[in-house]
């Protein structure tokens, strides 16, 4: 079997960190993808067990997620405003009133919401399937195990700071039906890792007002059928299953694709 095969290249990968020791997540990585600097999008997972952190999403950082458009807006000389969904109040209000549908758990709210539990063993929306993970080992164990093998590769955003007035420079497909993992938005570290069917992903190059220059990733959705109607006509006056629909993802997030580039088995 392929993921036989796999499961044998990541143990003799792991032979480099050390007979009989535990690898850390960060070495964990490394066996796997010696050259491939661990994103920062994952940093969040090498925090000490017992830790607890500040919820990671916060207002301005929800701007990021919250940005809808259509696909045919992805074009050089586009200007985009972070955050055409109100509020966080409002999302958070619309969320509570509607079921789980494929983009809700991007913009989760918090435990007074839905316990992390329950999001993690709801059922899952149209089209979508759902893993949460607690580690980066089990992260990289979950994406290498859907996708058979080590050639793949994590693509993240590195959205500035205090800038939400952005003009798209450049436009990139890098895959079809791709595994997102983000940060889900709890005190406690866990990650949603989830395919969502009739997907394309895109590294979305933007200018700042200030000439700073982000990377974006992007995910357009051909199956609109799960999404939150209410959030979808606020934002783009259009209803669920019509038209397909884009959105950025965050800092806090990454996609994971197949790398077709890659030759040796241990490197992205």
């Amino acid at each position: 079997m392929e993921f036989a095969h796999v499961s044998v290249l990541a143990l003799f990968c792991l032979a480099f960190v050390g007979i009989g020791a535990t690898p850390s997540g960060e070495d964990y990585w490394q066996s796997v993808w010696p050259s491939t600097p661990l994103p920062k999008a994952f940093y969040d997972l090498l925090i000490p067990s017992g830790k607890t952190t500040n919820l990671p999403i916060r207002a301005n950082e929800l701007n990021q997620y919250s940005t809808l458009f259509f696909q045919h807006d992805l074009y050089p000389g586009k200007k985009f405003t972070l955050g055409n969904t109100q509020s966080e109040g409002n999302i958070i209000r619309k969320i509570g009133k509607q079921r789980q549908g494929v983009t809700d758990s991007i913009w989760l709210a918090n435990k007074d919401k839905q316990s992390l539990d329950d999001f993690c063993n709801s059922p899952t929306a149209k089209g979508e399937h759902k893993h949460c993970v607690s580690s980066l080992e089990s992260m990289i164990d979950h994406v290498i195990s859907h996708f058979g093998t080590t050639k793949i590769k994590a693509i993240s955003s590195t959205f500035a700071q205090n800038q939400d007035q952005y003009v798209v420079e450049e436009v990139k497909k890098v895959g079809d039906n791709a595994v997102m993992c983000h940060r889900l938005n709890f005190e406690k570290v866990v990650f949603n890792c989830h395919q969502v069917r009739a997907t394309n992903a895109y590294v979305v190059s933007l200018v700042a007002t200030d000439g700073t220059k982000t990377n974006a990733l992007t995910v357009c959705h051909h199956d609109t059928r799960g999404m939150n109607p209410e959030l979808l006509y606020d934002a783009l006056k259009v209803d669920p299953g019509t038209v397909p629909v884009c959105h950025f993802i965050g800092n806090k997030a990454a996609a994971w694709v197949p790398n077709n580039s890659v030759d040796h088995p241990c490197v992205i």
